[in-house]
């Protein structure tokens, strides 16, 4: 599967413009940690783009994902990554067995949170946000009180990356893809 077909499906998929970008951000963040890896850039890119493409249909935890992995295995995509998509979403309890698996994990809820760190910058724009400013506002938890810090930690330590790294590494493929997400 191309990119631009990727995208047909996600925008068939998905109306809500904020969360087609929550998914740009999550494909920009696994095609830096693809290239970091030496792994399918093109692939590892779509896995982040499709993840979430059952979220308007099944916002429930327990039912979420499982629809994108159905969708992604009848697009005929890779059995890993299908099986990232599924364990993407804690909820299920899979093992997160590869780095793919693990990268999905670990880059999704942090794309949120460094968009939320991103609109209360004076500029709103990623481009002032620092490694920094998101690692002070972990600690703050009325800030974007729904994201589950623990989980933020978790897909860094699965990773075996050092928290402060993997921001960095999330927030320069964000910022390298800006213009797609409005920020």
């Amino acid at each position: 599967m191309t990119r631009e077909e990727a995208l047909d499906l996600l925008t068939r998929h998905i109306k809500s413009d904020s969360l087609i970008k929550h998914m740009l951000g999550v494909e920009a963040a696994m095609r830096a940690y693809a290239r970091r890896f030496g792994e399918d850039e093109e692939k590892w890119g779509i896995a982040g783009l499709l993840h979430d493409v059952d979220y308007e249909e099944a916002p429930e935890a327990a039912k979420h994902s499982l629809r994108s992995a159905e969708i992604a295995a009848e697009a005929g995509l890779d059995e890993d990554v299908v099986y990232a998509i599924k364990a993407h979403n804690d909820a299920h309890g899979l093992p997160r067995h590869d780095r793919l698996s693990k990268a999905l994990f670990a880059v999704d809820e942090l794309v949120g949170f460094i968009v939320a760190v991103s609109l209360v910058r004076p500029s709103k724009r990623i481009a002032d946000v620092k490694v920094k400013s998101v690692t002070k506002k972990m600690k703050d938890r009325s800030f974007a009180a729904s994201v589950n810090r623990d989980e933020l930690l978790k897909g860094a330590l699965e990773l075996d990356i050092d928290f402060p790294e993997h921001v960095g590494t999330v927030l320069d493929a964000m910022k390298a893809a800006a213009g797609d997400l409005g920020l």
